[in-house]
């Protein structure tokens, strides 16, 4: 069982960091392209994609962009945050088995428990794929409390 636990507001510091690390298969890009609806063949279609400048199949932008949103919902601060905004650079494609690393870091306390974080994700590498900077309402109030559970979900 995985338990979240947020770190409120009063408790957050300048230079706090969190982490959070995720490889990309093939079933989470098509289920990516299922969710968004983005079907580009550069994601989805081997043939096409050795045709492009990647040579081979690469993740949508967004994707890497969503794990942002899981760290700092699920991480930094963790549960009851809400994203206000971001500001995102891609840096570098995402390939089938990749494992990337998101890397949040607090850069700036502000009024109303807005909290201005780094965000930066990194391949297996340590080259950097996404650069960029997150604002969250950081949470008030503790929690800690039991991750739900997925369902298993198939690819027919």
């Amino acid at each position: 069982m995985t338990v979240l636990i947020n770190k409120i507001y009063d408790d957050i510091q300048v230079g706090d960091t969190a982490t959070l690390e995720r490889a990309l298969t093939e079933k989470e890009l098509v289920l990516f392209a299922a969710v968004s609806g983005d079907v580009n063949p550069v994601h989805l279609d081997p043939e096409f994609a050795k045709t492009t400048m990647f040579g081979e199949q690469i993740a949508h932008g967004m994707w890497s962009g969503s794990l942002i949103s899981a760290a700092l919902a699920t991480v930094l601060p963790g549960p009851g945050t809400i994203y206000l905004g971001q500001e995102l650079s891609f840096r570098r494609p995402v390939k089938l088995s990749d494992t990337l690393t998101v890397t949040l870091t607090v850069t700036e306390k502000l009024s109303k428990n807005r909290v201005i974080i780094d965000t930066l994700v990194t391949n297996q590498n340590d080259e950097k794929v996404v650069v960029g900077t997150a604002t969250v309402m950081a949470p008030t109030e503790k929690a800690e409390l039991k991750a739900p559970e997925l369902p298993p979900i198939t690819i027919g």
